[in-house]
């Protein structure tokens, strides 16, 4: 199928980068790891190696705004990231809202395992999915 697209999606952190991976016959996606980052700098190489292995059309990098849409610094971070990530690997990378996806993603695992405590539970990784298959619903009516 010529339209079929893989898509990586990142969620940003100074302190870990959620992954997801996500099809864009299905429109699902799945979330794939969290790498640690320091100050928000990631290990390009674990990158390049994520973007070897999957191979996508498409980079998505979640972009956190505040809740009425202005920037923060964080938010300047992720597009700074984004605009690294397509320097570095020459992919397009679209820059995606994503308010509220980590309070989800929170929900969603308080939901499943009825615990709060969220140290081991990959947050962001999770975040990183919801925002794909987000990113998936409102794509599939353009």
């Amino acid at each position: 199928m010529a339209n079929a697209k893989t898509i990586l999606c990142f969620d940003y952190g100074t302190k870990t980068i959620g992954v997801a991976i996500g099809q864009s016959i299905t429109g699902t996606a799945n979330a794939l790891t969290e790498l640690r980052a320091r100050d928000g700098i990631p290990n390009w190489t674990e990158i390049e190696l994520i973007i070897k292995e999957w191979q996508p059309n498409l980079l998505l990098v979640g972009l956190p705004l505040n809740m009425d849409g202005s920037y923060s610094s964080l938010t300047q971070r992720a597009d700074k990231f984004g605009k690294r990530l397509h320097g570095r690997f020459g992919l397009p990378v679209e820059m995606v809202d994503e308010r509220l996806s980590s309070f989800e993603a929170k929900g969603i695992i308080i939901s499943n395992t009825g615990s709060r405590n969220f140290k081991e539970k990959k947050i962001d990784s999770l975040a990183a999915k919801i925002i794909l298959e987000d990113w998936f619903s409102l794509n599939e009516k353009k």
